[in-house]
């Protein structure tokens, strides 16, 4: 028992040794022009952000900095169709990012072509294909995301998702 003891006390000596130092807190004017101008919107809550907040904020106003006038634009986008969504369509684009990201790299990258395949079609196309899809029923999307699949790889279950390219038409 006295050994426990002697442990605990022990780590609680040494936890702010083995705990790492949040970043101090930045003040508005410590930051620089281009970040000022980046975080403008925030500058009235500047101060009351946590020395962690200010600090992701800081790495993004960064990243702004180096995107090009078009990423900009893209992202202005990205971020005002994020602002529109409910809070349930939110949480659902997480889970689905997160599924993303623990899929293995191969299937990533053809998850990313395949979309961007879909983004290159013209407009009356994709229409066309997303009318096709709202039109089937759920035996019939099955299907199709079967229909192009690739033979499974060693280890791959029956239930993981397709492979395939674009579907047939």
């Amino acid at each position: 028992m006295t050994a426990v003891r002697l442990a605990v006390v022990g780590l609680f000596c040494l936890w702010p040794i083995l705990t790492p130092a949040a970043p101090p807190a930045t003040g508005w004017d410590q930051l620089s022009p281009q970040e000022r101008e980046a975080l403008k919107p925030l500058e009235q809550r500047w101060s009351e952000l946590s020395p962690e907040r200010q600090e992701r904020l800081r790495r993004g106003a960064a990243r702004w900095q180096r995107m090009s006038p078009e990423e900009r634009d893209r992202t202005r986008e990205r971020m005002s169709h994020w602002r529109q969504m409910s809070p349930e369509e939110r949480a659902q684009a997480r889970e689905r990012y997160r599924n993303f990201k623990h899929l293995p790299p191969e299937e990533q990258q053809r998850l990313r072509q395949s979309r961007n395949w879909y983004k290159n079609l013209p407009p009356q196309e994709r229409e066309r294909l997303r009318e096709r899809w709202r039109n089937m029923t759920p035996e019939q999307r099955r299907e199709f995301r079967e229909r192009d699949r690739m033979p499974n790889r060693p280890g791959e279950s029956d239930n993981a998702a397709p492979r395939g390219g674009r579907g047939r038409n």
